[in-house]
């Protein structure tokens, strides 16, 4: 989901759904759960299409909201797909939304302040904004700068498409400067079968994003490998 197509770039994400049952992915679907009931979904960022079509298949009416270029084929035909370049304009949208879904979108942002006021603003009463953010406290991030390094990698935490690099405080904060209240917060884990590209059934990859989730339950401002977050307007 992940896309620096929100800065109006194009071409192929190296990003790919994470299926596993500790990934964001998973992790933000479950927040949605199924059926939808014909509930309004907006889909930022997703010109990939693999969180739209899950959740068209789901029932839900779904919006993918996309950076210029970057609309995958896959998209099936019911899904809403409106292209903008949110880091210079904001759509006008004529309805609002039960869920909002950002998932790996805001860090790759020049400003996700006012985009998230935005976004806060299409929510029907009793909405819910679902967001997947990189938690740059997590022990690997530490480790490196520690050692003096700071990688620029395809993907993953140390992305070199990401603009923001924040901890569990400074996602928080954002959130609260843009009105919205994190009423539930998740932690992913490390998705081992993709970084060393292993089949994600192998034990050995099983066991290992298991402990990494529990780890983050425990620990989440060392550990969590990014922050699922449920959040909703002040005051709702």
């Amino acid at each position: 989901m992940a896309s620096p197509a929100l800065d109006g770039q194009s071409g192929g994400s190296p990003y790919q759904f994470k299926a596993g049952p500790y990934s964001s992915h998973s992790l933000l679907l479950e927040q949605l759960g199924a059926p939808g009931q014909g509930r309004r979904v907006l889909d930022v960022g997703g010109g990939e299409g693999y969180l739209s079509r899950i959740l068209h298949d789901r029932g839900y009416r779904v919006v993918c909201l996309a950076a210029p270029g970057s609309v995958s084929a896959s998209i099936p035909q019911g899904v809403e797909v409106i292209e903008a370049d949110l880091d210079r304009d904001t759509p006008k949208l004529t309805q609002d939304f039960s869920f909002i879904v950002c998932g790996d979108v805001l860090e790759h942002l020049r400003d996700p302040g006012p985009t998230l006021r935005w976004l806060r603003a299409q929510l029907t009463p009793g909405g819910r904004l679902i967001a997947s953010l990189p938690n740059s406290g997590h022990w690997y991030v530490r480790w490196m700068v520690l050692r003096g390094r700071f990688p620029a990698d395809d993907r993953g935490l140390f992305d070199r498409t990401h603009l923001h690099f924040f901890t569990w405080e400074g996602w928080r904060d954002l959130f609260r400067g843009a009105g919205l209240e994190i009423e539930d917060v998740a932690p992913s884990a490390v998705p081992f079968g993709l970084a060393w590209n292993l089949e994600p059934d192998r034990i050995a990859v099983r066991t290992l994003e298991r402990l990494s989730y529990v780890l983050g339950r425990c620990w989440k401002t060392m550990f969590a490998y990014q922050f699922v977050v449920v959040s909703r307007p002040r005051g709702d």
